[in-house]
């Protein structure tokens, strides 16, 4: 099967994808396969958007448990086992400039030492006419689980979740139907939109409008379920030790 490979440690899953039967190909690939952490499946979701992405954590800095070793995981996929995920993108629009994401699109604060000022609509709808924070920004049901979730202490299953960081105002964070397109306008700024770990960050200025929605794009994704497992999880962040008797902090 002729793959792309990106990620890091390439040297340690080299040798395993040639015993089986991969070929590195970047000329007519049929697979990519992102051997890393969560920002080389986000960042390999954002260069391959139209190939399947095969994810697999590198060893050296996530552990794997028994079951999710790399050879076992190669050995499922080429055996036709290994479940595939369409996961549907989120995306932002400034301008003509469009910028797609696998976990979150943000409209941040440019300055981090003064606050962005906003308005949001909702399917034009007005929401809230000035919000005062750090930024606002969607998530898809996949990133949820990440910095949607430490923004509101919550994931959510179906739709896309609007998340409001670090503001002023008693505003409540959301999960809308996945239809729905929401506008964010700059009252103070500049702000900037970033997606996922993009490296584009356009600058959005006083009276713009930013314009939320589910993007019309999906990434397949093999094994992600193996990617997220929570046994390999509580291997990367073991539960504290106790402290001991006497310890006041």
């Amino acid at each position: 099967m002729k793959i792309i490979l990106v990620g890091k440690n390439l040297e340690d899953i080299r040798p395993m994808l040639a015993a089986r039967g991969f070929v590195e190909d970047a000329a007519a690939p049929e697979l990519v396969v992102a051997h890393g952490g969560d920002g080389a499946l986000l960042g390999a979701a954002r260069a391959y958007p139209k190939l399947p992405l095969l994810p697999i954590r590198d060893a050296r800095t996530a552990p794997l448990c028994p079951e999710h070793e790399c050879g076992i995981q190669l050995d499922a996929f080429r055996a036709g086992t290994t479940q595939l995920t369409r996961m549907p993108k989120v995306c932002g629009t400034v301008r003509d400039i469009t910028l797609s994401a696998l976990n979150d699109v943000f409209l941040h604060n440019h300055d981090r030492s003064s606050a962005l000022r906003y308005r949001v609509r909702i399917n034009r709808e007005l929401y809230a006419n000035e919000v005062v924070g750090d930024g606002v920004g969607i998530a898809s049901v996949h990133g949820s689980t990440a910095y949607y979730k430490s923004i509101t202490h919550s994931i959510f299953r179906v739709g896309i979740g609007l998340a409001f960081s670090n503001s002023t105002e008693e505003v409540s964070h959301l999960v809308l139907d996945s239809s729905s397109v929401i506008e964010i306008e700059v009252v103070r700024g500049p702000g900037i939109l970033i997606a996922d770990n993009a490296p584009e960050r356009p600058l959005v200025s006083e009276g713009e409008l930013v314009t939320f929605r589910q993007s019309g794009e999906c990434a397949e994704v093999y094994g992600l379920e193996n990617f997220m497992c929570p046994a390999c999880r509580a291997l990367r962040h073991p539960s504290p030790q106790p402290r001991p008797s006497g310890w006041l902090f």
